[in-house]
């Protein structure tokens, strides 16, 4: 039974990656706590088999398959799945893609613009599709997916580095602008999660010698990182806005 204030009955949450990895597990959670859903990928197949488990939870689910960085496409299709549902109460930045370690030298204009586009320019349009229904209702919670090295940085990667850094002045900008309407703007940032394509790409050879440089001797579950999204998705955190999150096992030690 989950607690009063951590239940999200009557809301709608839409999350964007929402197929597998984190994006399943937020879609998950949520529904588990009442949230009905509009999940978004563009692995059609694999979002159905979310949006199918989420049903099983009781929810109502609709599924909007497109790339989200397809802007005028994914832009288009929001507000149909919003007036479907009536509200978007919640949005869930959640899509990317791997970082790959990459010298500053081995990334071209292409990389950096998937990078860039599926993290920093999606995530804009998302929330600046769904703020005017929230504006209206005086009500809204936008959660950003960051990461670790936002805020540590990496010996690779920067160009993941800077889109993750880049939604993070999104929450900064918008948790300031949108507080007049009692929209809350913050970040999730989490160490390396155990997800099936951590697993995939690292393999466990590496993972346990990369799980020696976490205080807490592991990685994280995909459960724990969806725990910090639902708690800023829930009334507890009503009164929070433009701060970051970071399950990392004390990897790093942020926001004191």
């Amino acid at each position: 039974m989950t607690r009063e204030s951590l239940s999200l009955d009557g809301r709608v949450a839409m999350i964007t990656g929402a197929a597998r990895g984190m994006g399943k597990e937020h879609a998950l959670l949520m529904a588990e706590r009442g949230a009905d859903l509009i999940l978004n990928d563009l692995n059609g197949e694999t979002l159905a088999e979310t949006a199918e488990e989420c049903r099983a939870l009781g929810r109502k689910v609709t599924e909007m398959v497109c790339d989200n960085t397809d802007i005028p496409t994914f832009t288009a299709l929001i507000p149909e799945h919003e007036d479907d549902h009536g509200r978007v109460d919640i949005l869930v930045s959640n899509a990317g893609i791997q970082g790959n370690k990459l010298a500053i030298e081995d990334i071209d204009e292409d990389i950096w613009e998937a990078m860039t586009n599926i993290k920093m320019k999606a995530t804009f349009f998302a929330a600046r599709a769904v703020v005017p229904g929230m504006k209206k209702r005086k009500y809204g919670k936008l959660i950003n997916t960051s990461s670790i090295f936002a805020m540590e940085g990496s010996f690779s990667m920067s160009h993941y580095t800077g889109a993750a850094s880049g939604v993070l002045g999104y929450v900064k900008g918008w948790a300031r602008e949108l507080a007049p309407w009692n929209i809350c703007a913050n970040a999730v940032a989490p160490g390396t999660v155990a997800t099936e394509l951590t697993i995939n790409s690292m393999g466990w050879g590496v993972i346990r010698d990369f799980e020696k440089q976490v205080p807490m001797g592991r990685l994280a579950d995909k459960r724990e990182i969806a725990y910090a999204a639902a708690w800023l998705a829930s009334s507890e955190a009503d009164f929070l806005t433009g701060q970051l999150i970071s399950p990392n096992g004390g990897q790093t030690i942020v926001g004191i």
